[in-house]
């Protein structure tokens, strides 16, 4: 009986030494996580840009930067890395230190769509990424070359339907929202437009204006002010309301296509792992930036509508919309090269 007491004393040592050990080792890494966030940042942070310059992901990079170096009180430095339809850039940011100094800002063509689009994705769109909050939404404007002899979305579709192959739309890659978008415009049409993929709306952006390229689904950043000028056509804006820097162009709802609607997003996101207290610092510092009415109003001019989201709200945007373009997508047949 002794001896039996004597093993279970024993037991009991080595498991409140154990325990204790434990409780140690966390308020260890407590305290140093807490440490690294009361310093964070000592040193530049930079936004990873999946595009070139140009475009509404660039943009909302560009209209985040300056105020949050100003709020988080380092330089925040916007960092272009195109390339492999947004790969290149998401496989940087999954494989970075997770300590809040390399940042993703991430489009939802990318982020939603290459899962769907690509056997053998290095990156995976939950798993390697944590959500820091969502930056900037954006309708899609359907804009076509003054070349096109069509003044509304109607006559757009009639002529495509006269003129099949003839017509060639631009995307920012493969796998974009905006070759996505317009696979689903076509299949709800019936119409039969040639894909020309470019690294971005920048260099896309060139070409339909030169006219070699006559048709862009895409957001309001790229053409706006080339519809106020009237270097472009915009036939339609495939949001709920009309934009109110083209207040004249119709939602396709209004020009007889209420079944096509198509909105862009982009976030922040940090590298999975990245400590509780970074990503809550980050998180607070983007929504004062963006709740500046500077910001608000550079906004309102290069035609992106600012929507913070939470890291919890901006995670269950994603997880709703993964399922949603994966449907979209196999339904229209959209596969990369």
């Amino acid at each position: 009986m002794k001896k039996s007491m004597n093993i279970s004393a024993k037991i009991s040592t080595k498991t409140g030494s154990i325990i204790c050990a434990y409780l140690a080792f966390m308020s260890f890494a407590l305290g140093t996580s807490f440490a690294h966030a009361q310093s964070f940042p000592d040193r530049p942070i930079s936004l990873v840009v999946p595009n070139p310059p140009g475009g509404l992901v660039d943009t909302s990079a560009r209209l985040l930067s300056e105020p949050l170096t100003r709020v988080i009180g380092q330089p925040v430095i916007v960092d272009n890395k195109p390339g492999a339809s947004g790969n290149t850039a998401y496989q940087f940011v999954a494989k970075a230190k997770p300590d809040g100094y390399t940042l993703l800002i991430s489009y939802s063509g990318y982020h939603v769509g290459n899962p769907s689009l690509m056997d053998k994705l290095p990156w995976d769109p939950i798993k390697d990424f944590s959500p820091i909050a969502l930056l900037t939404v954006s309708t899609n404007v359907i804009a076509v070359h003054p070349s096109v002899p069509v003044n509304n979305l109607k006559e757009l579709i009639a002529y495509a339907k006269a003129n099949p192959g003839k017509l060639n739309y631009a995307s920012q890659g493969n796998g974009s929202v905006s070759h996505i978008g317009t696979e689903i415009f076509k299949q709800n049409t019936g119409i039969d437009l040639v894909h020309i993929p470019y690294k971005g709306s920048g260099p896309a952006i060139q070409d339909v204006l030169a006219g070699q390229i006559q048709v862009f689904i895409t957001t309001p950043p790229s053409v706006m002010q080339h519809v106020q000028s009237g270097k472009l056509k915009g036939l339609a804006v495939t949001g709920k309301n009309r934009h109110p820097g083209m207040p004249n162009v119709p939602t396709t709802a209004e020009a007889g296509l209420p079944s096509f609607q198509l909105e862009s997003w982009v976030a922040l996101y940090a590298p999975a792992g990245t400590p509780e207290p970074v990503v809550a610092k980050l998180t607070e510092s983007v929504k004062k930036s963006l709740a500046l009415s500077e910001v608000k109003e550079r906004a309102d001019s290069a035609g992106v509508e600012l929507r913070y989201l939470t890291p919890t709200a901006t995670d269950a945007l994603l997880k709703k919309e993964l399922p949603y373009w994966d449907k979209a997508i196999k339904s229209a047949n959209i596969k990369l090269d």
